[in-house]
């Protein structure tokens, strides 16, 4: 498998507010590998899923200040741990704090939408560890 996906970047601090990045998945077999192209630079990370190797790459970007447009570093976005195994990643959970996600809460990582709120990878694993606690025992 070989994808691409391409994804706008925020807080580029450029002239131009169209700045992109361009994710690219490997799958080497047991591991996800994906990298990201942008400005001049090429990251790389490969992980048991491809939602982890976002979550890596995306510390990365953190250094230059940008954050993906995309669900998968989206605040109200976690991946499931069954979804993880079915799609390598690839789909994740929109969540509401109180509340279980419905099979119309699935999204994809690299795509986006009006309810994107990007943000930093601690700002999203807090909101995580929030809504853990907020479901019903």
């Amino acid at each position: 498998m070989s994808e691409q996906y391409t994804v706008f970047l925020i807080g580029a601090g450029t002239v131009s507010d169209d700045e992109q990045a361009i994710f690219t998945l490997h799958d080497t077999g047991t591991r996800c590998r994906l990298t990201c192209s942008y400005r001049d630079n090429t990251i790389e990370a490969e992980e048991d899923d491809y939602f982890e190797a976002l979550f890596q790459l995306r510390q990365q970007l953190e250094v230059d200040g940008l954050l993906p447009s995309c669900y998968g570093a989206s605040y109200n976005v976690f991946p499931e741990a069954t979804l993880i195994e079915k799609s390598r990643g690839l789909v994740v959970c929109k969540i509401k704090e109180g509340h279980l996600p419905q099979e119309s809460d699935l999204v994809n990582i690299f795509d986006d939408g009006h309810d994107i709120i990007p943000v930093f990878v601690h700002m999203q694993q807090r909101f995580w560890d929030r809504w853990l606690a907020s479901l019903p025992s």
